[in-house]
């Protein structure tokens, strides 16, 4: 290949040279100068830019689709779910303004993708037979849940609280003992949930196995401790009690036969239901709010539907004792001196059995002395650090308020 370029004859070579200079020819080639020559060629540069637009534009056109089909697409990233576009709101005394958008129209995070006829986004706790028709699994859909926080124990205590509840309850015991099949005897508890976690509080397994999505079906959740004495207590007439008065959060008085800490939560012997209370000098800064009103202590409190999905997301998943909570409970119930209230005609005593007040006798850095007083200091430490939080929530909320305010 070298060779035959190195014999190129000088006429060929020429030849290539004088198809140069045809091909670009110098200034001296041309009869107009440079800038006319430009300026002649400006015509098509433009029609050229404009046409290179045009055909742009319509593949944007083709490409993305126009408002009217974006608002039938249902990709997870076209359609924004309800928890973005509809966030939950407090419950207030005042009637919220009707948001613009229509929430029910919205699809839950995850199922943007579905269509809306399949979408099932709440559950239940009611146990279905593995045979014949789902809809003949039900003769009878009970319309409140009780569950009870229970170890092997307090079995004789627990036994005589639930015989007071008809088949209008669902049952569900959280066995912190981990000994289940020891209540197999009882006939009730077979038509019981049971759900077990060694060592665990009554507000860990709240949190985590009743969110409102999966109690929705119930009108009334009882969330109580076991070691409770319901021999003046009936729960059909409790709750014909918590209609009449239109309670929202509730609890049964206790009979002060103990020493009790709150007035608030003490039984009347001459009213129905109360409402408020006076209690020691200096503990109510206003009438209306805890712990004189709007109150109600957490070993055997009972909440609506409604309030119920307010108070799940204020319990906090590492704060399982769930001291400072009653506080707080007026947040869930507005206005709360008249929605929450203390059933005098039906009540009950606290035995005050500390099942889980020697865990803290299991952990090898403590002496065996400090085990009571360990789990004491976890629920004070609770109570402390849960006002910290709701006292910087408040604070970010005031100030998220006057930012969308100005």
């Amino acid at each position: 290949m070298l060779k035959t370029r190195a014999s190129a004859s000088p006429s060929s070579a020429a030849a290539a040279y004088r198809i140069s200079i045809m091909a670009f020819p110098s200034r001296s080639g041309f009869p107009r100068r440079r800038g006319e020559t430009i300026k002649s060629l400006m015509p098509g540069i433009l029609i050229g830019v404009c046409i290179g637009v045009c055909i742009t534009l319509s593949l944007i056109k083709f490409v993305m689709p126009s408002p009217s089909s974006e608002s039938r697409r249902v990709g997870a990233f076209e359609k924004p779910h309800v928890e973005l576009q509809c966030p939950p709101t407090a419950p207030t005394a005042i009637e919220p303004k009707k948001p613009c958008l229509d929430c029910s129209s919205l699809p839950p995070r995850g199922a943007e993708t579905l269509p809306r006829g399949i979408v099932v986004p709440m559950t239940d706790l009611y146990p279905r037979r593995l045979w014949g028709k789902p809809e003949e699994d039900l003769p009878i859909k009970p319309k409140y849940l009780l569950t009870l926080t229970v170890g092997l124990k307090q079995k004789d205590f627990v036994n005589q609280c639930v015989q007071k509840f008809s088949k209008d309850w669902q049952i569900v015991l959280f066995h912190y003992d981990g000994k289940v099949s020891e209540w197999d005897d009882l006939e009730w508890a077979k038509y019981a949930i049971r759900i077990s976690t060694q060592k665990q509080a009554k507000w860990w397994y709240a949190k985590r196995f009743l969110h409102p999505d999966v109690v929705e079906a119930y009108d009334y959740i009882f969330i109580w401790d076991e070691d409770l004495d319901v021999e003046h207590f009936n729960a059909e007439k409790y709750m014909e009690l918590v209609k009449k008065y239109d309670l929202e959060i509730s609890q049964p008085g206790l009979e002060p036969d103990r020493g009790l800490t709150w007035e608030m939560t003490k039984r009347l012997g001459d009213s129905e239901v109360h409402k408020s209370t006076k209690e020691k000098e200096g503990w109510c800064s206003d009438p209306l709010l805890p712990p004189c009103a709007g109150f109600v202590e957490i070993m055997a409190p009972v909440f609506s539907r409604s309030a119920w999905r307010c108070v799940w997301h204020m319990i906090q998943n590492d704060l399982v004792h769930g001291w400072g909570l009653d506080m707080e409970l007026q947040r869930c119930a507005r206005p709360a001196h008249e929605k929450i209230g203390v059933v005098d005609a039906q009540w009950i005593r606290h035995r005050v059995v500390l099942s889980l007040n020697d865990s803290g006798s299991e952990d090898p850095t403590l002496p065996k002395w400090a085990g009571v007083l360990s789990v004491k200091d976890r629920c004070k430490y609770e109570w402390s650090e849960y006002g910290k939080r709701l006292k910087l929530a408040d604070q970010q909320e005031r100030l998220r308020a006057k930012q969308t305010a100005s």
